[in-house]
């Protein structure tokens, strides 16, 4: 599928393994990006750029720290429209430039500071004819209540970030 900008767009939902937590919400979305891989790869673990597209339209990120390393940290705390704020808090696992991150997270608080959402979530960066193939899967386990609206958003919330993202990289 191409979108309006010609963007070749794909995006799928994974099935549930039988070893998967009740629950857990996967998907997986891949982009044909007009950009070099380094780019792209550069555009996940700068903070400053990061902080210019992650997220869903219309939200802002005025907290985006990283420390792009294997068990590095990342902070980030996204606002909305309204001006709630979003925080979010992840590990890294894998690092390998500029072809992979592997991070966990954990999202969306509740009043008392409890966790309520898990997140793994795995980015390819392929090179694919002088453009980069990018592939996120990210699988979300709720760990508390109120995660039904969150899951339900969760492919679209990806897909409008990834078109920040593209947005963002055809300025540069």
């Amino acid at each position: 599928m191409t979108d309006l900008t010609g963007t070749k767009r794909s995006t799928e939902t994974a099935t549930a393994s039988p070893e998967q937590v009740e629950g857990t919400r996967e998907v997986t979305l891949t982009r044909i990006i007009d950009a070099p891989r380094e780019l792209v790869f550069e555009a996940w673990t700068d903070p400053k750029h990061m902080a210019q597209w992650w997220g869903p339209r219309y939200f802002t990120n005025p907290v985006c720290e990283m420390d792009v390393r294997p068990g590095g940290s990342m902070h980030i705390r996204m606002q909305g429209p309204g001006g709630d704020n979003y925080p979010m808090k992840g590990t890294f696992r894998e690092v390998v430039k500029p072809e992979l991150l592997v991070f966990s997270g954990i999202a969306l608080e509740d009043r008392d500071g409890s966790t309520i959402l898990e997140t793994v979530t795995t980015v390819m960066f392929d090179e694919h004819d002088g453009k980069t193939k990018l592939t996120v899967h990210s699988a979300a386990t709720p760990v508390g209540p109120s995660t039904e609206g969150p899951l339900a958003g969760m492919e679209e919330g990806w897909s409008q970030s990834l078109d920040k993202l593209t947005e963002y990289l055809e300025q540069r």
